[in-house]
């Protein structure tokens, strides 16, 4: 599997955790048409103002991402990253909260800036850019694939294409509101920190340079990586 599909897929069965946070914000915004297909293109454009948000994210993390790579800590950086999302994973599976409440501290300033919009009509893709800067796990697992592609054009692109694997769900549910109901939100999530845990694997793996094809793979010359 290519590192394009793996973000897509990722985002593709991770948009149900999307549906579970951020749904009842996308929910909460208001189309002004009556005609469907006009409310089906509100919808749109506030999932394509998120992927541009995550790409604008993923431009940023990739050039962190390049000078650490330059640096030569590309193997430590694929070790950190994977832990993390093994740890997140775990923490899915048993119930624990590793973030304390005191994170919510963070999400006030965002909910001011969406409320506003929203007070003021903003439209739909301005929403949507928002919606895609709000402080997200989810989102940060998809930023640490990114990272570790060794490039800021690499981890744009990654971003571009986790965005869009959370496209299909998150529209449909927005669009329909019923889509995605409880009970298969539920069984979906089973899957997600699977998911997780096989993602946070290959990273540490990755990391490990094992000469093992596709796994874990020979250390590569950073010069001719970062471009």
């Amino acid at each position: 599997m290519s590192i394009w599909a793996l973000a897509f897929f990722t985002g593709l069965f991770g948009s149900v955790h999307c549906i579970g946070m951020c749904g009842p914000l996308a929910f909460a915004v208001p189309s002004n048409h009556s005609n469907r297909w006009l409310v089906l293109l509100d919808k749109l454009m506030y999932q394509v103002g998120r992927v541009m948000s995550y790409v604008i994210l993923g431009l940023v993390t990739g050039f962190i991402g390049k000078q650490l790579w330059m640096s030569g800590l590309q193997q430590s950086l694929s070790i950190v990253s994977g832990i993390l999302i093994l740890m997140a994973a775990f923490s899915r599976l048993f119930k624990r909260v590793i973030v304390t409440r005191s994170s919510s501290v963070f999400l006030k300033p965002f909910n001011r800036l969406f409320g506003y919009a929203l007070q003021h009509r903003a439209n739909h893709l301005i929403i949507g850019s928002l919606n895609g800067l709000l402080p997200c796990g989810f989102v940060y697992i998809g930023l640490a694939g990114a990272i570790n592609t060794g490039s800021t054009g690499n981890a744009a692109a990654y971003m571009l294409f986790f965005g869009l694997g959370t496209i299909p769900l998150m529209l449909a549910a927005t669009f329909s509101m019923g889509v995605a109901t409880p009970a298969l939100r539920r069984r979906i999530n089973k899957f997600v920190p699977v998911l997780m845990i096989c993602l946070g694997f290959w990273f540490v793996m990755k990391g490990l340079t094992l000469n093992i094809p596709y796994l874990s793979p020979a250390k590569e010359n950073s010069s001719v990586i970062c471009k």
